[in-house]
């Protein structure tokens, strides 16, 4: 194994292009933490913001990337032997010690969830992230394989709500989700979406009530903030919203409960750092199953090579992708 390594080091906040590729020295394996060969990792929308200078506890030079697949090069777990194929996400990788950016990564062995797949890399890539968000947040708001009903997907264009799309049109939910764009409308209903709606930044009632008088009875809101009180306007009385992302910021401003919230319907919201390790791995293994059987359909917008990092993150900042964006080393 050679002693240096190819990375993305974002070396201080800005635009795409304080991202650049260096030469950094193999990391050195220590107690509790295991070096795994990177072959590929996801994009994720906080990466870009940690990018921007908006993660405070970030010091930079950083490799960044919150989430990766790849094979345990040298091993301090028993459990985890070298050869083994794995995935990691969250747990502050990419923050406060260097992530998926680069052609190796020395990971905390608490992380490191075992995977068993046919799948290529790219696609096993754009799993962990999106895919465990996806089923984490469908758990929140009580949907089961066989349950009755009718999910809205805010956000539906996003990595995360492509792979809920796909999650329920497998567990046989009527669904429906937005998009700012007109031409991303093909992408939502090839991913199982039963009615694609065009969100102009408005109230959504108007299209809503054109397909589901009574509204949804579950709405997963990726956009956020911005959207959140309006969702929970949308979903009938009883309803419930899950709030899981932030595409639109962290803080809703003038938030009052009651007044916003009606009577009986829930609020709820899911983090995806809850099911990183041990939480997530058999969750992760059973998604990919249902990937590799053709139950669940990942939606694979685009793969950049890391010396592309810097159009990968301006493609990622303009809203181009359908899907999830992969680089690989």
């Amino acid at each position: 194994m050679s002693t240096t390594m190819r990375a993305a080091v974002c070396i201080r906040a800005g635009e795409p292009e304080v991202l650049e590729i260096r030469e950094l020295p193999v990391p050195a394996v220590r107690e509790g933490w295991s070096l795994v060969q990177v072959k590929g990792a996801g994009l994720n929308r906080s990466e870009l913001r940690t990018r921007q200078g908006h993660s405070p506890n970030v010091t930079f030079p950083r490799v960044l990337g919150i989430e990766c697949v790849g094979i345990v090069a040298v091993s301090t777990d028993p459990m985890l032997p070298d050869g083994t194929t794995v995935a990691a996400v969250m747990g502050e990788m990419g923050r406060e010690f260097d992530g998926g950016y680069a052609e190796y990564a020395l990971l905390p062995n608490s992380l490191l969830m075992p995977v068993t797949t046919t799948l290529p890399w790219d696609i096993l890539a754009a799993l962990p992230e999106s895919y465990l968000t996806a089923q984490g947040s469908l758990d929140a708001l009580g949907v089961t394989p066989g349950s009755e009903g009718r999910l809205l997907i805010r956000g539906g264009t996003s990595s995360v709500g492509m792979a809920a799309a796909s999650i329920a049109s497998g567990y046989g939910l009527k669904t429906a989700a937005t998009t700012r764009r007109q031409d991303k409308i093909d992408a939502l209903c090839a991913a199982g979406v039963d009615h694609a709606l065009v969100d102009t930044g408005g109230p959504l009632s108007a299209s809503m009530r054109s397909i589901w008088p009574e509204g949804p009875d579950y709405v997963l809101d990726l956009i956020g903030a911005h959207t959140a009180v309006d969702s929970l306007h949308l979903v009938r009385r009883g309803g419930t919203v899950c709030v899981t992302g932030s595409l639109s910021g962290w803080l809703i401003q003038d938030f009052e409960p009651i007044a916003m919230i009606p009577s009986g319907t829930k609020l709820t919201a899911f983090h995806s750092d809850n099911l990183k390790g041990s939480a997530g791995a058999a969750m992760l293994q059973r998604i990919v199953r249902e990937i590799e059987a053709g139950v669940y359909r990942p939606n694979v917008d685009r793969v950049f090579g890391l010396d592309d990092i810097v159009a990968a993150h301006q493609y990622m900042e303009n809203s181009r992708a359908t899907g999830k964006l992969v680089v690989v080393p």
